[in-house]
């Protein structure tokens, strides 16, 4: 039974994310190229003093991202530092440097990551002018260096790559605000709240006394999924009633999440004049979701373990409205994303279930990825696939009509090697500086053994992917793991971005040549089973090792 409503679920999202992902896609193509701007664009271009008509390098498109990235930290740092001065506060103090410095970090790099209790921790004006507006800011920035990638493959020898601001003012304006707008309705109509009333006194069945804080849930919600950002309003995230009530708003909001990032390939076929190129990403995004996400599912399902078997079901951790099946689903869908949103606890998950959610997000967040992120870092993986076909079968290594040379394979194998880089290196210092391991092992770890090892794990692949969610055995306030999980999120954001934009740059450069007999076709089905490969075997070959000795041995 609980098979045959795994099929249920997974056929209706195909279904709705089938539907929606053409027009959506077609729609945001639009966004990024019409000739015609808005007249509220034109005056927020007048206001910041930018010319519409105007294209940027790729370095000045870099300086624009990064410059108003690091604002974007600067102000949420500041607004966490003098919350008690604010308007709904809720009488909560300022939050501490450390914290507040990890936060920062965590909304504007897309990531989400919470070391705390949001409801009791930060008011209503930082929830809402710092951690929703970065929600939508983030989002854009992502979505901006995915289209300046795609423009790098269109453009034929152009010295610039499209305008940073211009695309960040469309992509708000005409996609995230109306989209996230629309979701917040649904949402309210889910029974997801919408207030101010600060914290409620009741009286609980038994008698005793509760509080019941409340807040302006919906309008964060709905740009947290479909800006796949991930952080949640409490502490539960998305298996908190007030920010997901039902079975049917679970579905939903795996559905929200989702709907960008598999419409982007859309996006790019359209923008490079060839659908069939965006299929073939759709293709490979939708192979490997699947397999990732039936895979999760038969581990829950199959209840592995003492303490499920004993049970007779992997029901810990999970709400009984959603069970085990959405449960795994939606754990798959976030991590397969950069959304760091959990309607259940990934640390309470089946050992090998939980490998799985890890491996999502070692797989690159590709299948579909982040808004953006997962677009440009597929792309990126197409650069090496064509590449290694070419040394393979001796095909000529082109992409689109692009010669993918030495500086081309640099860019992206740097690009593929930063992730794991941070991974494993956060990871090992946290058991091997002598300091750190004592703080590490008596602090934040509460599961000894290959579980706690799982879980430091888990924090710094979320951190560096950008993910933000969490095995939530782990104490991740204190000095080192703020420290060190903010700096992985900054790198595992910024460095990537660079080298994608610098790509970008060398692409645009480029004339297009004429494909001959030994151009690789990369809209069939044997390019999307090589782009799968290469995806699988770079993580495998990367991470096997060190789950070998977590989440392997436990499940094992």
């Amino acid at each position: 039974m609980d098979a045959l409503i795994a099929v249920a679920v997974l056929a209706t999202i195909a279904l709705v994310i089938g539907v929606l992902q053409r027009p959506l896609g077609d729609y945001i193509a639009w966004v990024v190229t019409s000739p015609r701007d808005l007249r509220v664009e034109r005056g927020v271009y007048r206001l910041i003093g930018v010319d519409p008509a105007s294209g940027q390098t790729w370095r000045a498109y870099l300086r624009g991202v990064l410059l108003f990235s690091v604002a974007g930290v600067l102000l949420v740092y500041l607004l966490q530092r003098t919350q008690q001065w604010l308007p709904y506060a809720l009488g909560l103090p300022a939050v501490p440097e450390g914290l507040a410095f990890n936060t920062a970090v965590s909304f504007v790099t897309n990531t989400n990551w919470q070391s705390y209790s949001p409801e009791v921790t930060v008011g209503y004006t930082v929830q809402l002018a710092g951690l929703v507006v970065q929600n939508f800011l983030s989002a854009a920035v992502g979505i901006a260096v995915a289209v300046a990638l795609v423009r790098g493959f269109a453009a034929r020898r152009s010295a610039t790559i499209g305008n940073f601001w211009v695309d960040l003012v469309r992509i708000l304006g005409r996609l995230l605000l109306p989209g996230a707008l629309l979701a917040a309705l649904l949402l309210l109509l889910g029974g997801v709240v919408q207030n101010f009333t600060g914290f409620t006194e009741v009286t609980g069945v038994a008698g005793d006394p509760a509080t019941i804080p409340g807040g302006p849930v919906a309008s964060q919600e709905a740009i947290k999924l479909l800006g796949t950002n991930g952080g949640g309003f409490f502490n539960a995230n998305s298996a908190h009633p007030f920010e997901n009530p039902t079975p049917w708003t679970s579905l939903a909001e795996i559905i929200l999440l989702l709907a960008i990032p598999f419409s982007l390939p859309r996006a790019f076929g359209r923008i490079v004049g060839d659908t069939r190129q965006g299929t073939a990403i759709l293709a490979a995004m939708a192979t490997l979701f699947l397999v990732c996400t039936s895979a999760l599912v038969a581990f829950e399902l199959a209840g592995q373990g003492t303490a499920p078997e004993l049970a007779g079901g992997a029901l810990e951790g999970k709400e009984q409205r959603f069970g085990v099946v959405l449960s795994a689903i939606f754990g798959s869908s976030t991590t397969l994303t950069s959304t760091g949103a959990v309607n259940a606890m990934h640390d309470s998950f089946t050992a090998l279930g939980g490998m799985v959610t890890m491996l999502n997000m070692m797989l690159g967040e590709l299948a579909p990825g982040g808004v953006g992120s997962g677009l440009y870092g597929m792309l990126v993986v197409a650069v090496i696939a064509v590449f290694v076909a070419g040394l393979l079968v001796g095909r000529t290594p082109e992409y689109l009509g692009k010669k993918i040379g030495p500086r081309e394979v640099k860019l992206a194998s740097l690009y593929i090697l930063v992730t794991p880089v941070l991974v494993l290196v956060g990871t090992a210092l946290s058991f091997a500086l002598p300091g750190v391991r004592d703080d590490v092992a008596s602090t934040s770890v509460w599961n000894p053994g290959a579980h706690g090892m799982s879980e430091v794990l888990y924090a710094f692949t979320s951190a560096a992917n950008n993910n933000g969610s969490a095995f939530a055995g782990l104490t991740a306030n204190t000095p080192w793991l703020n420290t060190a999980l903010g700096v992985a999120m900054l790198l595992g954001r910024f460095v990537p971005i660079v080298l994608v934009l610098a790509l970008a740059g060398s692409l645009a450069r480029q004339d297009v040549v004429p494909a001959t007999a030994g151009t690789l076709p990369t809209h069939r089905p044997m390019f999307v089973g090589l782009l799968v490969g290469v995806v699988v075997i770079v993580a495998a070959l990367t991470f096997f090792p060190v789950l070998a000795l977590g989440s392997l041995a436990e499940g094992l």
